[in-house]
């Protein structure tokens, strides 16, 4: 993922030195050098802030595709472990400062980027088994030394890349991960897409190895995947199975894409949180793309979606609370700050504190470190650990699309940037779910993951509310005057023909391909790379030799986006 963020709370910036106007207590100092920041779970493209409090004063720079911090002419890379020496605290943080600190987010629309992340299966094409670890540090090496790329280590181990803005990193079961630059357009989104597939691929097929875009694990069981050797993975691995009975199937076994996006004020930031969540289901259903479990069809079009409502309710959902009249910054402050721990990273070393409170940390009563007292890095940390469908930072995050084929990823930030980024389709949305009541929102979440664009809403299904908004977000893009509508065209199809991918491969299931998740031996080669790149028409796709496009086998979804 990635998003720049830079200075103001709720304000207009009008100068380097900015005054919140939210009634937080402290003053922002703003370098407008455009850094990235990563820890593990999200990648965020960020401006080095410099934040003079009045309750702390911190020094956070945040850069890189991984957790990089420059101190004097030295650069530390880490996108996990995140690296607590780049920030001194010499007082406590008050609640004030974590307010402000999602509040330092705000910026001006002319700032406004778009940040992409999307994960993948990896898979050895001969006997289709996931990656092991050793297969894919050599993918990263070979990347790194084929590309340029700086090596992200956890001690011994690489655990992912970094370059520019961008960052390669892994998820818990071995899911490599983009996480794209904060760009201005979805034709720089597509472009880096494109490139990161060039280089995956080089690399890849000479190994053997394909990949796979979609929501969930079609074929291996949890005891088949691969355990990567991430300290904080180890901390949620064990703390999973206490508070859900599909945490562990989160872990490792799903893949996403997402899209952050900015906001200008705290106002700005309510509205676009609200729209997303009111949405969030109906892109779940537009890009619901995980039917199948251990090689059989497993009753619902996400199965991805599903697993969240089962892997730990007090860090997950719709957030209600989002829609209450007093909602802002400082609410959203208390609802992470009740919500429980996972680790703590000091002296090099992840502390379990698994279940324990922020708020006791704050007061120096963190069980495990008596006396100590959080950074903005820890807050900062702390935000990466809770997983509601539309996540705050100093940037939204939409969260609900389940992974899928190289041409679709263009699609889904073009869908949310065509809302969220024009004034009058966001508000066109505003106004159409207004009357929406939580209990009619949070049926959507439950329902859609089973029924998709077929679930029923009031007077029809959701598809017809999807092709409404589909058409708003086209509208957006039009306006943005960068010819970006035809990114929109993968769920302008879905919601026209009311066939999710999900249905697709189900039906391809049910018929060419025997009622088997394996490719088909007589039509697909032994060795399945990422995707042969072609050009068609002046438009590039991805095509497999020898495969007709209608019987793609199922290890062959890879393909490359096609832009407009």
């Amino acid at each position: 993922m990635a998003l720049i963020s830079q200075a103001g709370a709720s304000c207009c910036i009008r100068s380097e030195s900015v005054l919140c106007k939210a009634g937080y207590n402290g003053s922002f100092s703003v370098v407008y050098n455009m850094e990235v920041s990563k820890t593990k779970g999200t990648g965020i493209a960020l401006p080095s802030v410099s934040w003079i409090s009045s309750k702390a004063t911190q020094s956070l720079h945040l850069e890189g595709a991984g957790v990089g911090r420059k101190r004097g002419d030295q650069v530390i890379v880490a996108a996990s472990p995140p690296t607590e020496e780049a920030v001194i605290a010499t007082e406590p943080l008050m609640k004030e400062d974590l307010v402000g600190y999602l509040a330092s987010g705000c910026k001006p629309k002319e700032k406004w980027r778009i940040g992409t992340e999307h994960e993948k299966f990896g898979f050895e094409s001969g006997t289709l088994r996931p990656m092991k670890y050793e297969q894919i540090a050599e993918l990263l090496y070979s990347i790194s030394e084929r590309f340029d790329w700086e090596k992200v280590m956890e001690g011994d181990y690489i655990i992912g890349l970094k370059q520019g803005k961008q960052s390669i990193s892994l998820e818990p079961g071995g899911q490599f991960e983009l996480s794209g630059a904060p760009l201005e357009t979805l034709h720089q989104t597509c472009a880096e897409v494109n490139s990161h597939l060039y280089q995956v691929k080089a690399v890849a097929e000479e190994m053997g190895i394909g990949f796979l875009g979609i929501g969930f694990q079609p074929k291996w069981g949890l005891k088949d995947i691969p355990i990567m050797p991430k300290g904080r993975y180890e901390i949620m691995r064990n703390y999973m199975p206490k508070v859900g009975s599909l945490g562990l199937d989160m872990m490792f076994r799903t893949c996403t894409v997402q899209v952050n996006l900015d906001f200008s004020s705290e106002a700005d930031m309510i509205r676009k949180f609200r729209a997303g969540l009111a949405l969030q289901p109906i892109a779940t259903a537009l890009f619901a793309n995980s039917p199948f479990t251990e090689g059989k069809p497993n009753g619902y079009l996400s199965m991805r979606s599903q697993i969240w409502t089962d892997t730990d309710n007090n860090r997950t959902g719709m957030l209600p609370f989002v829609f209450d009249d007093s909602f802002g910054f400082e609410q959203y402050v208390d609802y992470a700050l009740d919500v429980p721990m996972y680790f703590v990273y000091r002296n090099k070393k992840y502390i379990d504190c698994s279940g324990m409170s922020f708020r006791d940390f704050m007061a120096g009563k963190l069980p495990p470190i008596p006396g100590d007292y959080p950074t903005f890095n820890d807050w900062e940390n702390h935000l990466t650990t809770i997983f509601p469908e539309v996540r705050l930072k100093r940037y939204l995050e939409m969260r609900g699309a389940d992974g899928g084929p190289w041409r679709r990823l263009c699609a889904l930030p073009a869908f949310w940037v065509g809302i969220l980024y024009d004034e009058v389709s966001l508000q066109s949305v505003l106004d159409m779910t207004a009357d929406w009541t939580l209990e009619e929102r949070q049926m959507l979440r439950n329902k859609v993951p089973e029924s998709g664009l077929k679930t029923p809403f009031r007077d029809g299904l959701l598809r017809h509310i999807a092709e409404d908004v589909v058409k708003l977000a086209k509208d957006g893009l039009e306006r943005r005057g960068f010819k970006e509508t035809g990114f929109l065209n993968e769920v302008a199809e879905v919601v026209r023909t009311g066939v999710t991918p999900a249905e697709k491969l189900l039906e391809l299931y049910n018929g060419k391909w025997g009622q088997s998740v394996n490719p088909d031996p007589n039509s697909v080669q032994q060795t399945i790379p990422v995707g042969e790149l072609e050009e068609e028409g002046g438009q590039n796709t991805g095509m497999r030799d020898k495969i007709d496009k209608d019987s793609e086998a199922y290890y062959n979804l890879s393909s490359q986006p096609s832009s407009p």
